[in-house]
């Protein structure tokens, strides 16, 4: 299969007849989330002119205070998905319970879970921005959709993905047969596969990270931070670069493009609190694509994917990226021990 001209319906359908790897339930649900992504990027893409910009004036369930686009794209992929027939639930990372599917419709296998808008810092200042999902199918047998049906491990993941919102809208999937790449081609209103295969280089020269925290953070990240900017005069050998966009999803997705390694540890200010991303929303879907790209994703002593989580909202120190840099900070948290 090549990369010219394949729509994501058409890519998916591939997936299902000749490779297996998805349910026809599943697939739908995929095309569902691309079209409600899509909504969103014209949103997005408005800024002033749509009036999205700016607070809601409102706070999510993690005290966080609300853009207006977060409510909006919350919205939307809850309007979208709520029609049933793939989906049984929701959850969110700006809803403190989960959604079920109204009685009116069918109930479907799957739930789907999503950050609506990630990195929405920079929503006022026109840096990308963008929407990651996980999909996990309903345990079988289970009566009816409970919050603790979504509690599985990553490793369980049916499919996850991202969107991000910048110079040109990509939506990026996996269903666990590698990483897929797609471009929104804005005239004829249909996502094109534009890459596929994706492999994520396992060296690199550049590290993705909140340098202002640094006085907080945990010997074995701060020695390994110390290392790379001592560069080739240091144990390294080698000079590195420094990328911060405060957006996990671009930050990820510069990874995805040609390598490096994106470090939200543990830090001091918050000692009681494993990191500050979300596991479900988060950590899982963005760990499931870097592995699948033939990266790695820790939380500094254990492969995030197999971390069981204790609650929706759940955070975790993250690591990921190429996979050599993730081994050498995992490496060093473990030879230090405790934080």
């Amino acid at each position: 299969m090549t990369a010219h001209r394949i729509s994501l319906t058409q890519y998916l359908v591939e997936q299902q007849r000749q490779h297996g790897h998805i349910p026809g339930q599943l697939r739908l649900l995929l095309e569902v989330v691309a079209r409600a992504c899509k909504r969103i990027a014209i949103s997005v893409n408005k800024g002033a002119l749509g009036d999205v910009l700016g607070s809601a004036g409102s706070e999510n369930v993690q005290g966080e205070v609300q853009k207006k686009l977060d409510i909006i794209a919350n919205e939307v992929l809850i309007e979208a998905n709520e029609w049933g027939g793939a989906l049984a639930a929701m959850a969110s990372e700006e809803m403190e319970g989960i959604h079920v599917v109204p009685n009116r419709y069918p109930q479907g296998e799957y739930l789907l879970l999503f950050d609506p808008l990630d990195g929405s810092s920079n929503i006022d200042v026109n840096v990308s921005i963008g929407t990651i999902f996980s999909v996990l199918k309903k345990p079988d047998g289970a009566a009816g959709v409970s919050e603790a049906d979504f509690l599985q491990p990553g490793s369980q993941q049916a499919a996850a993905g991202y969107c991000v919102y910048g110079p040109q809208t990509t939506l990026v999937l996996t269903v666990g047969d590698g990483v897929a790449m797609f471009t929104l081609d804005r005239e004829q209103g249909s996502w094109v596969l534009t890459q596929h295969g994706v492999q994520i280089p396992a060296d690199t020269k550049e590290f993705a990270i909140n340098m202002s925290n640094q006085r907080h953070w945990a010997p074995p990240v701060r020695r390994y931070i110390d290392e790379c900017l001592a560069g080739k005069d240091g144990p390294r050998g080698k000079d590195f670069n420094m990328r911060w966009i405060a957006s996990m999803v671009a930050d990820v997705h510069r990874i995805l493009s040609r390598g490096g390694v994106f470090m939200y540890p543990w830090d001091r200010r918050e000692p009681n609190k494993a990191g500050k991303l979300r596991l479900m929303y988060e950590a899982n879907p963005m760990a499931f694509i870097v592995e699948q790209a033939g990266g790695a994703a820790t939380n500094g002593r254990q492969r995030i994917l197999d971390l069981p989580p204790g609650g929706l909202h759940e955070r975790v120190a993250v690591v990921l990226g190429s996979r050599h840099e993730v081994e050498r900070v995992t490496a060093y948290h473990l030879e230090a021990g405790g934080t």
